[in-house]
């Protein structure tokens, strides 16, 4: 008789913990995974409440809900601008008598203040800076944009530094138009008689450093130019900055875009952009070819310093610096190796930044297929940092990132990095304590991989409205849609006055912390409700009224 043989015992599975749970259910239902607590507490009775509130985070690592709703506001305002066929208004309020009357008390001050500069008073400029910083203040309160420039008495006037604008002679040239007001694209008939104004969807890439496999890891590690690579990267977003410029001024009006910055498998940052209006290939790629960005820095190839002997900071002198740990001089300042780089004319660039040879362009025509297509791919890493975008699956991909990361580590992000002191330069703002390889800049963080710029980026002209405006105008389409039904939701109604709540964050310092798990179950709870009303609304509303997907 054939014995059978028995499975071996299996351990219970053990069940899933209970703020695990609530934080699966919170990310199914779109609510946040880590709400912010803040104390609301009613001026009229007296009665405060803890309310939960998203932690409005643009990383999914971090709450998948936050993340997604930032990324669906980046989708709404890329489509409003995209295919505009008339110019986008902004419109600014007409300016209060507390704001005209507060600019003029502010024009009062500057000009005492200036007296007082003249009769050499500084205890009286001290006092008209306090009443100015406070009168700033006010204005800001008023909703008051932007500040007046103001000069401390002790500030000397920052010399311009003038550089050559003379192109150099390795790039081909440009065309250079005058560029005019118009930002919207052109109209083109077709054989029916229907009318087209198509936009254009571009990618942008850095060159080559070398050969890649498929997963982008160099064929020859050797050979890769791994500090040319991270140097770009650094530099990446003046080039990108100088590319629009270019754009504009070769075709002759306000190019308006909506851009992202992603990192291609071999670590290098690439651009895709939304540009409203068509624009001819074959000039979209001379551009691209004659774009560049010199980087006038003090040179920086070969360190005059090593990790074993540091220069040193001395607090002796009268002017604390950064001296020669063998000699005592003090280093040169930032400023004085920018003047070395003026007095000698023949003196190449620190580093010179370019695009590579692939540029893709297509047309897209608005609300196609297409069109959708190209708005999710604008905007899908937007979520993720951008060592998360493409994520080393093997030995080898990590190997490579490794290096690149190396290589950014002892390269100056800025004129403020401790890096420079390798290479006998005092950075900007130079303090005691700096160590090269040690800087705290994003640029040299992993999870950014060189680039310390903004990932999104969109043109002053693109819409006619902020991303705030956006999110009001989200808020509202919701509002539209639940009024229609007879739904109202709960909140403040118009009957109270504007000043009857005062919200207070509570800090993790306040002994009176609310419990996580229950702001985290209340969360959900409003969520939930919050959905299934906007829900009810769309099934009773006209499909042209209940446009994309806002709650």
């Amino acid at each position: 008789m054939t014995e059978i043989e028995t499975p071996a015992p299996v351990g219970k599975l053990l069940a899933p913990l209970a703020r695990q749970l609530a934080e699966t259910m919170a990310t199914e239902v779109g609510a946040c995974v880590r709400p912010l607590a803040v104390r609301r507490t009613d001026t009229t009775t007296g009665a405060t409440t803890v309310v939960p509130i998203p932690c409005g985070t643009t990383r999914a690592s971090k709450c998948p809900s936050c993340a997604d709703r930032a990324r669906k506001l980046r989708v709404w305002q890329a489509r409003e601008g995209w295919h505009l066929t008339e110019e986008p208004r902004v419109e600014t309020a007409e300016p209060t008598q507390e704001q005209m009357a507060l600019i003029g008390y502010r024009a009062d001050l500057e000009s005492a203040r200036t007296a007082a500069l003249e009769a050499d008073d500084r205890h009286q400029v001290t006092e008209l800076d306090r009443a100015i910083d406070d009168c700033e203040t006010l204005l800001r309160g008023e909703g008051i944009r932007g500040s007046l420039p103001r000069r401390h008495p002790d500030d000397d006037k920052p010399r311009r530094r003038v550089r050559s604008t003379r192109r150099r002679q390795d790039v081909p040239d440009l065309p250079r138009r005058r560029v005019s007001a118009r930002t919207t694209g052109r109209t083109f008939e077709g054989r029916d008689g229907r009318t087209f104004q198509p936009s254009t969807f571009l990618t942008l890439t850095m060159p080559s450093y070398g050969r890649v496999h498929a997963d982008g890891t160099p064929v020859d590690p050797n050979r890769y130019d791994y500090r040319r690579a991270a140097r770009d990267a650094i530099h990446f977003g003046l080039l990108i900055d100088r590319f629009w410029q270019n754009l504009r001024r070769a075709c002759g009006w306000n190019v308006q875009y909506f851009a992202t910055v992603e990192p291609q498998r071999r670590g290098a940052p690439h651009l895709h952009a939304a540009i409203r209006g068509t624009i001819p290939r074959a000039l979209l790629r001379q551009v691209a070819a004659a774009t560049y960005h010199q980087v006038w820095w003090p040179q920086h190839d070969q360190p005059v310093y090593s990790a074993d002997a540091l220069p040193v900071w001395d607090e002796t002198r009268p002017e604390p610096c950064y001296v020669d740990p063998t000699t005592g001089e003090p280093l040169r300042t930032f400023d004085q190796a920018l003047d070395d780089i003026d007095d000698d004319p023949d003196l190449p660039p620190a580093h010179v930044v370019r695009l590579g040879t692939q540029v893709d362009v297509q047309g897209v025509l608005g609300g196609s297929d297409k069109a959708g297509e190209c708005l999710g791919y604008l905007v899908k890493y937007l979520t993720k940092s951008i060592d998360e975008c493409h994520t080393a699956e093997t030995d080898r991909q990590a190997v490579h990132v490794e290096r690149f990361v190396q290589a950014l580590r002892y390269e100056p992000c800025s004129e403020k990095c401790a890096n420079w002191l390798l290479y006998g330069v005092q950075p900007e703002g130079a303090k005691a304590g700096l160590i090269p390889g040690r800087c705290k800049g994003k640029a040299h963080k992993p999870e950014h991989l060189g680039y310390a710029g903004r990932r999104c980026l969109v043109s002053r002209k693109w819409s006619g409205k902020n991303l705030t405006e956006h999110r009001t105008d989200r808020r509202d389409h919701v509002l539209r849609a639940l009024g229609a039904v007879g739904i109202t939701p709960r909140q403040a109604t118009e009957d109270d006055p504007g000043d009857r709540y005062v919200w207070t964050p509570i800090r993790p310092t306040d002994p009176d912390q609310p419990d996580r798990v229950e702001l985290l179950m209340r969360s959900i709870s409003e969520r939930r409700r919050w959905r299934e009303q906007y829900e009810r609304a769309r099934a009773g509303l006209p499909a042209t009224e209940t446009r994309g997907e806002v709650a």
